[in-house]
């Protein structure tokens, strides 16, 4: 009865009821997800208690301490090279009530310029400095009130925009006069390019604080033994940051950042890109780690009851810190300010943290000034560049230009395929990478358990709903067409796209060709959350952000865990005595094409390859302006190792069909430009004499997938 209703009415494709299948479809999908990575999350965040509680010395702490650092270098890719004295461009300044403001933009990578604005007391002599950042979204203005009162009460403050925001958008458009992308948009889009040559976009969070501590350093004015760092969300993400990266600052304020993952990973998880490192769960790290890198330096962990970074984890923090810097006998240092209401609810809190930032900064007992309310005379006024943004008016880097100056360095050249000899070669060490890079686990063999849980007999075949176990807590549902006439032994297609299985099997393909005489499984791999949406404003989010940065941590990936699961359901396809073993083909749509791809190159059981919308190339994503979606089968430092013609090549002898190639941004790709953006594949096939064994197919809408 289900199937027979899902059919028909997935045969009047527009209304509501297609919809509200897509979106419970999407719902159960990304629900098994989570609890299937939180589940990996906390056996990782055990594994790490275990080794946190066996500390017992200050020497432990130390050399933990200088594990955790090197491993967080690893992480993103190296710290960008970055010496010498800063420079430095100075722009108006603007005089204020018992301050000035020096507008500034100086480097924190060769020609990657960060804009700030300096807030100087009146007085004369050295004074300390503190650091501030905005949260995600809003520019260095928004710290005016607080840089304001830090002036006038003798500290030099730094604010400054962060990456993406301000004035630093990447993909800033003078006609929209904004950004293309929204502006945490700009932090994904940005790392899923530096993911791809195994970099993280937080190696420039580490940067901007460093330099900028390093421009302080050079003025006169600054007391360089007093240099603080606080911000909020975002901006106590960069606080956090800056504080365990350079140990010269001296005292750390970081507010609703600070949690657990413990306690985060069953809510929204992993929030933002720059907040999320690859590995970071798996290489047995948690936000604890960032506080006790600063140990035994002052740190202050300012959290909210009813903050989306649950206070509950922040509590967790703060009781294994606190243990942490005991063994420094450093406990005085550590303090929880425990505030109500949401994110950053600072106001109520503030005495607080004015007076724990002032004992370090300025002493134990100089008097800590009540919090003002001011104003700038005009936001204008804190605008540094000539027309408010440093790419236009400074011909600034991007992270994005900066990622793409660094891929020659890191990709290797193309190794040439000119015998069976080099190509098995080839195929070993291909696999190898993509084992270690997607981590993927299952073998060629592996099975998983199937339950038929419904039979509908259709029009020459019976269609059955299965329910699928790839492995613990991985359930899957898909549906197989059977031919009811003709052979007992039939030629089978695995078909993977993201529309609901029920209407991949309503569609005229599907039915096609199981008429013409094949078997035909409509299966979905763990974690496909349907169509994405058209929606001009996500370019860098798509359906697959959150599920991205939640895979990462826990050093997972969506391609390698897909992966996994067809290898197991070609397992049992090709175990069925009514398939031909000699004539399997896996299809794939969309980033499902990706997946193919990586299957057939782990599986010789896999006889043909069908792959239809796919991105031609992770390099093509590497060098576009812009590119949507690419979170689906991004796999961090894969073009390190391999790109799509390489993946092409391991699958040799074996025929590969390219239907509509797809651009970054999910558009058609020309068929010179694919065999361009191929040409390793095409040329080892020359070499081999595999000649036209991969096509290049445009399919207009009404016409037929040619898989026959």
């Amino acid at each position: 009865m289900f199937l027979l209703s899902v059919s028909v009415s997935a045969q009047q494709p527009g209304g509501n009821t297609l919809q509200a299948e897509a979106q419970a479809q999407s719902a159960t999908a990304l629900t098994r997800l989570n609890t299937y990575l939180n589940e990996i999350g906390y056996a990782q965040l055990a594994r790490r208690a275990e080794k946190v509680a066996a500390l017992k010395t200050k020497a432990d702490a130390e050399q933990r301490a200088a594990d955790v650092r090197k491993k967080i270098i690893q992480l993103v890719g190296g710290l960008p090279q970055s010496s010498g004295p800063v420079k430095v461009r100075q722009f108006a300044t603007v005089k204020d009530e018992g301050f000035h403001i020096e507008n500034v933009a100086y480097e924190s990578a060769p020609g990657y310029w960060v804009t700030a604005n300096v807030y100087v007391p009146d007085q004369k002599g050295s004074f300390p400095a503190i650091v501030i950042a905005p949260g995600h979204g809003a520019g260095k203005g928004s710290q005016y009130n607080w840089a304001a009162n830090f002036a006038r009460a003798g500290i030099l403050t730094l604010a400054i925009d962060p990456m993406g925001q301000g004035e630093r958008m990447q993909h800033f458009d003078p006609e929209l006069g904004t950004s293309k992308i929204e502006p945490s948009g700009e932090h994904e889009h940005a790392n899923q390019s530096a993911l791809l040559i195994g970099q993280h976009i937080a190696r420039y969070w580490f940067a901007d604080g460093i330099r900028g501590v390093d421009y302080l350093t050079q003025r006169k004015d600054v007391d360089a033994k007093h240099i603080g760092v606080f911000g909020c969300s975002g901006g106590g993400t960069f606080a956090s940051y800056l504080g365990a990266m350079d140990p010269r600052i001296s005292v750390v304020a970081a507010s609703s950042y600070i949690t657990a993952f413990k306690e985060l990973l069953p809510g929204n998880g992993p929030q933002d890109a720059e907040q999320t490192l690859p590995g970071f769960i798996a290489a047995g790290l948690d936000f604890a780690d960032w506080v006790e890198l600063v140990a035994p330096r002052p740190f202050a962990i300012v959290a909210f009851d009813e903050d989306f970074f649950p206070i509950a984890g922040a509590k967790r923090t703060y009781d294994e810190t606190k243990r942490f810097y005991s063994l420094y006998d450093a406990n005085d240092k550590l303090i929880f300010i425990d505030g109500t209401g949401g994110h950053c609810n600072l106001g109520p809190v503030t005495p607080q943290v004015l007076s724990f930032l002032f004992k370090y900064l300025k002493g134990p007992d100089a008097p800590v000034p009540s919090f003002g309310q001011y104003r700038p005379k005009d936001l204008d006024d804190l605008t540094v560049t000539t027309n408010g943004q440093v790419v236009s008016s400074l011909a600034s880097e991007t992270v994005e230009s900066l990622t793409r100056k660094e891929a020659p360095k890191i990709i290797p050249v193309s190794k040439a395929i000119a015998s069976p000899a080099d190509l098995a070669r080839f195929q070993s060490e291909l696999q190898k990478a993509i084992r270690d890079l997607a981590v993927v686990a299952a073998q060629p063999g592996e099975s998983l358990r199937v339950t038929s849980t419904t039979q509908q007999s259709l029009d020459g075949y019976r269609l059955e709903s299965l329910s699928i176990e790839s492995e613990p807590g991985v359930t899957l549902d898909s549906l197989i067409a059977i031919p009811t006439s003709g052979n007992q032994i039939h030629p089978a297609v695995l078909w993977m796209d993201a529309l609901p299985n029920a209407r991949t099997a309503a569609s005229a393909d599907f039915i096609r060709l199981v008429k013409t005489g094949n078997i035909v499984m409509a299966f979905q791999p763990r974690g496909v959350l349907g169509e994405p949406l058209p929606n001009p404003n996500q370019l860098a989010l798509g359906n697959y952000m959150q599920p991205l940065l939640r895979s990462i941590a826990v050093g997972k990936t969506l391609v390698g865990m897909r992966v996994d699961d067809t290898l197991r359901a070609i397992t049992w396809l090709s175990s069925r005595s009514d398939v031909d073993k000699s004539a399997i083909t896996l299809y794939g749509k969309g980033g499902l094409g990706m997946v193919a791809l990586h299957t057939a190159a782990l599986d010789n059981r896999v006889t043909r390859v069908v792959i239809e919308n796919t991105l031609v190339s992770y390099q093509s994503a590497l060098q576009a302006g812009l590119h949507k979606n690419l979170s689906e089968i991004v796999i961090p430092g894969v073009l390190r190792r391999y790109d799509v013609s390489d993946l092409l090549i391991a699958i040799n002898p074996r025929p590969v069909l390219i239907v509509n190639s797809a651009s970054a941004m999910g558009l058609p790709v020309r068929t010179q430009k694919v065999s361009e953006e191929l040409s390793a594949a095409f040329s080892a096939d020359d070499k081999l004499g595999t000649k036209d064994r991969i096509k290049i197919l445009k399919r207009g809408f009404r016409d037929p997938l040619p898989v026959d």
